[in-house]
């Protein structure tokens, strides 16, 4: 189980606990998140669960695979040194306190 907390871009933020093995995205899909689209489910194809991690996270995240990359090129938001797709994000307690930002639009 890992507390994640999702940033909205008006400024609000929601708190949920997530549990393994879910993603990030998952986590917010199951919590009726808004701002998280996913359209493609989780494969790491469409881009719009897009997230801005948190600039001041040191926690360990797993490096971004070469498919995750291509897809965040092409993403409604621009890209950023910080841009993940959240359903290459992996929930574990390692990741307990994660924070991510969410972008204006997904589509």
């Amino acid at each position: 189980m890992a507390k994640i907390t999702y940033k909205h871009p008006n400024g609000t933020e929601t708190i949920v606990d997530v549990a393994a093995p879910n993603t990030v995205m998952r986590g917010a899909k199951i919590n009726n998140i808004d701002g998280i689209e996913a359209q493609c489910g989780g494969s790491a194809q469409c881009g719009t669960c897009h997230v801005y991690v948190d600039e001041a996270n040191t926690l360990p995240l797993p490096e971004v695979h070469e498919s995750e990359d291509e897809v965040l090129y092409g993403t409604a938001c621009p890209r950023r040194d910080n841009s993940r797709l959240s359903c290459q994000l992996p929930v574990s307690e390692e990741i307990d306190g994660l924070v991510v930002h969410l972008p204006e639009a997904q589509s």
